[in-house]
């Protein structure tokens, strides 16, 4: 299969399908923190795969959808609302990253 990166979006043209990776910085800590929003937000929106580097010095969540745009706004909301900082991380951050190499649980 061969995946074309152009900016946030991952297009393989063997499938003709698309996915967004929005990345974000947040302040959670703690692995149960981060296991509770992993699931909120699988329950949350269809098609989308979450996952955390909590190791990152950014506590890092990456969010993939299938299914169109990652509601950026939405998600840093629902992150709000448990008590949860997140921002976007800036393009130049994810770009090189092939989807691929991406670990989504």
């Amino acid at each position: 299969m061969k995946i074309r990166e152009d900016n946030r979006y991952y297009i393989s043209e063997s499938a003709n399908i698309y996915s967004m990776v929005e990345v974000f910085k947040t302040n959670v800590k703690d692995p149960h923190h981060a296991a509770m929003l992993i699931d909120c937000i699988h329950k949350t929106f269809d098609g989308y795969n979450a996952n955390f580097d909590l190791e990152d010095c950014d506590k890092i969540l990456r969010v993939k959808s299938t299914s169109g745009f990652v509601q950026a706004h939405v998600l840093i909301d629902l992150l709000y609302d448990r008590g949860f900082i997140a921002e976007i991380l800036p393009d130049d951050t994810t770009i090189g990253i092939p989807i691929h190499q991406m670990s989504f649980h």
